[in-house]
C-alpha cells in the first residue's frame, strides 16, 4: 500500500468526512467518483472533470484489458499519462463487465474465461491477472475480482457466489507485494443478512486498505439496498474507506452517506446528460421537453459551472433536440458539477454536524424538480 492512507476528519452520526491520501494526491470524501470507462469521462475533458470538482475518478479494467491493452499502456506511461489525468484513479477489476458484457463465460474456482464482445477473442481473468493488469494501468485503488450476480437472486446462488468472491479476495490479496497500489475487498451476499455478515467478517480478518460494498443498486430497489447498508456498513473498520459500488441517484447517495459510506461512482451523471437530462439543486430537468424551448434562463444561475450559469434552457433544447454534440457535452459537464457540488455540500455539513438537516432540506428541493415526460 505504498503511498495510501485514511483519516477521519469529522462526523456526525454515522455520516463521516475524511480524506484519503493516495501517491497521485488527496481525496475528500465523501468522494464522487467521474465514471471514466475507456480511460475518459464521457464528452468531458479532464480540466473540466477537475474544475468540476472531482479528485478522483473511475477507469473500467476489463474494457482497458481489452482495449488498448494494459501492456500497451504500460509502456506509454501509464493510465494517469495515458488520460491526461494528474490525480487518483481507482480502476474496478472488470468481474461486472465480464459478468455483463462477455458474449461467452466460464466461471470456475481458477477465474472466469470470458469471449470479448469486442471480437469474440478468448481471456482469462483470475484474481492474481487482476491485480496485474490493475498494476500495469497505474491505478492508485485496485478492486479485487468478485464475482457479480444478477439481481434477484436464489440463497444457494448467492452464497455461492459470495464464497467464491471471499476465495478470490484471499488470492488477490497475496498476490500484492507491500509495495503495491491498495486494493480494496469486495463485500458480498446480495439481500441475505448473515451472508453480507460471513463476507464481511472474512474480508476483514484479510486487512485490505478499504472495503467496498458490491452486488447492490443492480435491481433490488433503495429500500432493501439501505437495509443492506443498516446490515454491513456498523461491521466495516471504522479506520478505512467505505466504498458503495455503482450508486447512484442523489437520493441514494445522501441516504448512503447517512450510513456511514465515503465513496461513490455511477455512470448515471454522464448517461443523464447524453440523453438531455440535467441535474439540479431543485431535480432532475428533461432538456428536450417543449416547456423549455422559450425559456431564457440558465439551468442554475448560482452553479459555478459555465455549461449550468451562462446556457440559456432555451439554447440546451435547441442542442438537444437538434442531436449536435455540444448538447451532451454541456448537460454532462453540467451534471458532474452538480453531483461535485453535492459532495462538497455534504463534507461541509458533516463538518457542522448538520448533515440530517442538510440531507432532508436537499431531499425535498429535489423533489420539486419538473416531471420526465417527453417533450
Amino acid at each position: 500500500m505504498s503511498g495510501f492512507s485514511f483519516k477521519l476528519l469529522a462526523s456526525d452520526g454515522a455520516a463521516r468526512r475524511g480524506e484519503i491520501t493516495t501517491p497521485h494526491g488527496k481525496v475528500r470524501t465523501p468522494a464522487f467518483m467521474p465514471v471514466g470507462t475507456q480511460a475518459a469521462v464521457k464528452a468531458l475533458y479532464p480540466d473540466q472533470v477537475k474544475e468540476a470538482g472531482a479528485d478522483i475518478v473511475l477507469a473500467n479494467t476489463y474494457h482497458l484489458m481489452l482495449r488498448p491493452g494494459a501492456e500497451r499502456i504500460a509502456a506509454l506511461g501509464g493510465l494517469h499519462r495515458f488520460m491526461n489525468w494528474q490525480g487518483p484513479i481507482l480502476t474496478d477489476s472488470g468481474g461486472f463487465q465480464v459478468m455483463s458484457l462477455a458474449k461467452l463465460r466460464k466461471v470456475t474456482e481458477k477465474g472466469v474465461t470470458f469471449q470479448s464482445h469486442l471480437d469474440g477473442s478468448t481471456h482469462q481473468l483470475t484474481p492474481e491477472r487482476a491485480v496485474v493488469i490493475q498494476t500495469l494501468l497505474g491505478a492508485d485503488i485496485q478492486m479485487q475480482l468478485d464475482e457479480c450476480i444478477a439481481s434477484p437472486a436464489s440463497r444457494a446462488e448467492a452464497e455461492r457466489a459470495m464464497r467464491l468472491s471471499l476465495l478470490w479476495a484471499e488470492r488477490a490479496r497475496k498476490a500484492c507485494a507491500a509495495d503495491s497500489p491498495a486494493l480494496f475487498g469486495i463485500v458480498q451476499g446480495n439481500v441475505f443478512e448473515d451472508l453480507r455478515t460471513e463476507s464481511v467478517r472474512a474480508l476483514t480478518c484479510m486487512d485490505f486498505a478499504g472495503y467496498a460494498v458490491g452486488g447492490l443498486a443492480v435491481g433490488e430497489g433503495q429500500v432493501l439496498m439501505l437495509h443492506v447498508l443498516d446490515v454491513t456498513v456498523p461491521l466495516l473498520p471504522a479506520g478505512k474507506p467505505r466504498y458503495l459500488m455503482g450508486v447512484g441517484t442523489p437520493e441514494d447517495i445522501l441516504e448512503s452517506v447517512a450510513r456511514g459510506i465515503d465513496m461513490f461512482d455511477c455512470v448515471i451523471p454522464t448517461r443523464a446528460g447524453r440523453h438531455g437530462h440535467a441535474y439540479t439543486r431543485f431535480g432532475r430537468l428533461n432538456l428536450r421537453n417543449a416547456r423549455h424551448a422559450d425559456d431564457p434562463g440558465p439551468l442554475d444561475a448560482e452553479s459555478t459551472c459555465p455549461a449550468a450559469n451562462s446556457f440559456s434552457r432555451a439554447y440546451l433544447h435547441h442542442l438537444v433536440k437538434a442531436g449536435e454534440h455540444l448538447g451532451a457535452m454541456a448537460l454532462s459537464w453540467a451534471n458532474i458539477a452538480y453531483y461535485e457540488g453535492l459532495m462538497a455540500g455534504i463534507r461541509e455539513a458533516i463538518s457542522q454536524r448538520r448533515f440530517d438537516e442538510f440531507r432532508r432540506q436537499t431531499l425535498a428541493d429535489l423533489g420539486r424538480g419538473e416531471d420526465l415526460a417527453e417533450g
